[in-house]
């Protein structure tokens, strides 16, 4: 077989990784009808036949979300949002073996086990719907690949350290998390990345000195931290203790920190890369990832290629992935009112750092192993496939409710009960952002409340309860006239509206377990 064959082979899991992309209406990722109703406004902010332009305005500064919402904008003017949406998420599941591969050639190694990081682009973050934070794992791998060519290749270093200062702004463009975790990596890798004017050499000015474009290569990026980031951590945050998404003290205050135990991470650890499906079949191509790699794992003790790496350098992967466990397992769960979900993020980073570590076999084994990573993917199409699909069908209810909805209307959301037969992550919570992404609407909770978004209110944002997770504290006067539509979902509305129910509101749909109510 040629080498033809295997770059067919390896093009042809990279399809099926993405695969599940594209065989359901609807995809089960919690934050996404949140994402797509915003990027919706983003585009459309000057639309009059929406509401978008009287309730919303562009923030004029660089804000997290921008790479992810202006991206997928751009898209939209060729393609209609959810097939633009698809496309970008195709490109980070296929970029992220893509950028492995490429981290790996820069280290000198075999690029096969790239592929068994299709099945771990999957998983909890995927779950949340943390799109920004999984668009820049493949740029921060890129990153870490370009570093070490600019430190390594003497003819093209000025043009690798180039590649480096755009992609290192990218990551920090789509989120602040993985920027962090390469302020630890690309310096572990400046100092067990020999170059080749090492030898012979003495002085550190004459060590430094071949280094010097990589080392100017981070300086975009850590400008643009340094005058951002830092300066709006900075900036005070509103404090009131109990309060859902506000800080609850000082940031880092022992009251504005939760933390997981070491135990409840480590039990958590493999459950993070693949917790998608309630009948456990997503777990399935993570297994047959763990067959190869114990396989691999075999060989390499028995059949060790020789390495080309000094003593040093051979620990420069391992490392990585220390790294990114050491993020795992030390880091807060949550720092309120400026970052959530923190440290569980980290997980789908040191299970793709780990498989990248698998001992280099000789040249014989290479090709059946890489068929054997091509098989996970087939694994993973077919039952993340037939997942995806399942839920589709239930959250087709969606749909019925937009069929009932008016046009720029504003929707509370009401959701009592937004677990899935079929998911295990609460995806039916954001509803509302669905019905008022279709008619050009608005919704009683939205991330343009928020300072990542690279939208806000242009006018006070409508009345709701504190938290979308907590619909029991809904109050009727206070809250309701603002709204013409309610989503509710997991009770009967009559718990809700009571004779109002009769008087000046009435049930326009239902389908599944949701209700649409709407004011005569």
């Amino acid at each position: 077989m040629s080498a033809r064959t295997d770059r067919l082979v390896y093009a042809a899991a990279l399809v099926l990784g993405a695969l599940p992309l594209w065989v359901s209406s609807h995809l089960p990722m919690v934050d996404l009808p949140q994402h797509l109703h915003l990027i919706s406004v983003l585009h459309r902010l000057d639309d009059p036949t929406t509401l978008y332009p009287q309730l919303f305005a562009a923030r004029h500064e660089l804000t997290p979300y921008l790479g992810y919402y202006y991206a997928v904008s751009l898209l939209n003017w060729l393609l209609p949002l959810d097939t633009a949406n698809r496309l970008f998420l195709s490109a980070y599941v296929v970029g992220l073996p893509l950028s492995l591969a490429f981290l790996l050639r820069s280290l000198g190694r075999p690029t096969w086990p790239s592929l068994l990081a299709l099945p771990l682009a999957y998983g909890d973050s995927f779950a949340w719907g943390f799109v920004n934070y999984l668009a820049a794992q493949p740029l921060a791998l890129l990153c870490c690949g370009l570093f070490l060519r600019a430190l390594t290749d003497t003819p093209r270093r000025r043009a690798w350290a180039a590649g480096l200062g755009v992609c290192l702004v990218a990551v920090l463009l789509f989120h602040v998390q993985a920027f962090a975790y390469l302020g630890l990596a690309l310096p572990w890798l400046l100092l067990t990345t020999p170059v080749p004017e090492d030898a012979g050499t003495h002085g550190l000015a004459a060590r430094l000195r071949p280094r010097l474009p990589a080392l100017l290569g981070v300086v975009p990026g850590v400008g643009l931290f340094l005058s951002w980031v830092v300066l709006r951590l900075g900036q005070p945050s509103e404090v009131e203790a109990g309060a859902p998404w506000k800080a609850w003290g000082p940031m880092l205050s022992p009251q504005n920190l939760a933390w997981k135990g070491f135990a409840q991470n480590r039990a958590e650890l493999l459950d993070m890369l693949a917790n998608l499906l309630r009948d456990g079949s997503d777990r399935w191509p993570l297994y047959a990832v763990g067959l190869v790699a114990v396989g691999t794992l075999v060989l390499g003790f028995v059949r060790r290629a020789p390495s080309s790496e000094g003593p040093v350098a051979r620990w420069r992967l391992v490392g990585l992935l220390v790294l990114a466990l050491g993020c795992f397992f030390l880091l807060p769960f949550d720092i309120r009112g400026y970052i959530y979900y923190l440290n569980t993020r980290y997980a789908q980073l040191a299970a793709v750092l780990a498989v990248a570590c698998l001992p280099v076999t000789p040249p014989e084994p290479r090709r059946p192993l890489l068929w054997a990573s091509a098989a996970c993917a087939l694994v993973l199409a077919f039952t993340l496939g037939s997942g995806f699909r399942a839920f589709s069908r239930e959250a087709a209810e969606w749909d019925a409710l937009v069929e009932a909805t008016a046009p720029r209307p504003r929707v509370m959301g009401l959701v009592f009960d937004a677990g899935s037969r079929v998911v295990r992550h609460p995806v039916f919570l954001h509803g509302a952002a669905e019905l008022a992404r279709a008619r050009g609407g608005s919704t009683n909770f939205s991330f343009a409340l928020t300072p990542h978004s690279p939208l806000r209110y242009r006018v006070t944002p409508p009345p709701t309860f504190p938290s979308e997770w907590r619909p029991h504290e809904f109050d009727y006067a206070t809250q309701g006239p603002a709204y013409d539509h309610f989503l509710v979902r997991g009770i009967h509305p009559s718990r809700i509206f009571g004779t109002r129910l009769q008087e000046e509101l009435a049930v326009a749909a239902q389908a599944g377990d949701s209700y649409l109510v709407r004011r005569r």
